[in-house]
């Protein structure tokens, strides 16, 4: 024992950068472990859903599973093989993946999607915004827009995660919940931005668009990933090198908001008898029902002249209220009067938080808008995180449109807020 104490003294940086190693690794290999016992409880739970007992004459559910290989770096095909794959077939499902191999292929495929139970979304922001895009455009949207939707995020940016699921500082326990939400059932609707050009078919967002300087410096901030966390900061910093104030000037047409209708039931009423069909029918052909001309209330547009250091128009899924009576989303006008500084540390905040609108801003509710740009205007749009050329557009609000599976805690906690 003397010996080993008088080496390890002796080679006292070896045995330091040893000590270390090994730390590391117990720590590595524990991470591991506990990350198993995770997958291994959320298979467990899984194979519950699996035995249920089914009538001979019931098909199985089908689930259709949009893939972004490419999501986070490169990871997304491993993480939904390894935490979210054995949980959706132990669960029953029909499961058919579909794997997209380049940008803006989900929006073709789904236009070829046949008929499908479930529809279920591997990938970050992108490959939302992609998914509900391709669906909304069908011609049968009417239709296949009531199908649940189920999002597993394994992008770099996953907005919706915080919406429909408890936060999550390990990523296997954050995916196996989002899987395992989407076996329990439970949806919340969530609204839909349509995003439409002069020329180009309509783009569908469930979270926001962003226009202005902000969003610019925050899309650069990594080609400067040598600065390690400085990366964001100097991205905004060097932003500032260009022509100062950075103004972007517009013309914004709204109409306030709508109120909300009753929501439909969700179960369809049974059908009459066959003498109680026959006797409506005949009743209306003897006497057909008068139709009275509807009286169209004209729409109360407001215009406004607007210099900004950036424009946002959101959607309210971010802080969801199932029992609000109106229909709206947010319109944040930031002031342009920002110094420098001012810049540079807001624009950390925005990176963590894209949604807030800084003291001093300008905020709308509307249902509907033009925003029209002027002649020569460049930069991009920032659309549920991906870019899009910047150009006159207009913004409708799709109230409830998509149903979204979702943790039942945190659907007990919306009708819990809202109670209150």
């Amino acid at each position: 024992m003397a010996k080993v104490v008088a080496a390890l003294r002796n080679h006292w940086k070896k045995s330091t950068v040893g000590a270390c190693l090994l730390g590391w690794g117990g720590h590595w290999l524990y991470g591991r472990h506990c990350d198993n016992l995770l997958r291994r409880a959320a298979c467990q739970e899984a194979q519950a859903f699996g035995n249920e007992l089914i009538l001979p004459t019931m098909p199985l559910k089908k689930a259709t599973v949009f893939l972004n290989p490419a999501a986070c770096k490169g990871k997304a095909r491993n993480l939904f093989e390894k935490n979210a794959a054995p949980i959706l077939h132990l669960s029953g499902l029909d499961v058919t993946v579909v794997k997209t191999d380049y940008e803006g292929q989900a929006k073709k495929l789904l236009e070829l999607m046949e008929n499908t139970d479930l529809i279920i979304i591997a990938g970050g922001d992108g490959t939302v915004q992609e998914v509900i895009t391709g669906l909304l455009r069908r011609a049968d949207e009417a239709a296949f827009s009531k199908i649940p939707i189920g999002f597993i995020p394994l992008g770099k940016t996953c907005t919706l995660s915080h919406t429909l699921y408890p936060e999550s500082t390990n990523q296997v326990q954050h995916i196996t919940n989002a899987t395992l939400a989407i076996l329990k059932g439970e949806t919340v609707p969530l609204d839909v931005l349509q995003i439409k050009g002069e020329k180009e078919q309509p783009v569908f967002a469930v979270s926001s668009l962003r226009w202005g300087s902000y969003r610019d410096a925050g899309v650069k901030a990594s080609k400067y990933w040598y600065l390690g966390p400085l990366k964001t900061k100097a991205a905004h910093f060097f932003s500032t090198f260009k022509e100062w104030p950075q103004k972007h000037q517009a013309a914004l047409m709204y109409v306030g908001p709508t109120e909300r209708p009753p929501e439909e039931p969700e179960e369809k009423p049974s059908r009459p008898p066959l003498y109680v069909r026959l006797y409506r029918r005949l009743r209306s052909y003897w006497s057909p029902p008068k139709e009275f001309p509807r009286e169209v209330t004209p729409e109360d547009w407001e215009e406004l002249k607007l210099s900004t250091i950036e424009l946002s128009i959101a959607t309210r899924n971010r802080q969801l209220d199932l029992t609000r009576t109106e229909d709206f989303m947010d319109i944040c006008i930031e002031a342009d009067t920002v110094s420098k500084g001012e810049f540079v540390h807001r624009g950390s905040q925005k990176i963590r938080d894209p949604h807030m609108c800084p003291e001093g801003s300008q905020c709308i509710q509307a249902s509907r808008c033009i925003l029209q740009l002027p002649e020569g205007t460049e930069g991009s749009f920032g659309i549920d995180n991906e870019e899009y050329e910047a150009m006159p557009v207009e913004v409708k609000l799709l109230p409830r449109k998509l149903r979204f599976f979702c943790d039942p805690r945190m659907r007990e906690q919306m009708l819990h807020a809202a109670i209150q």
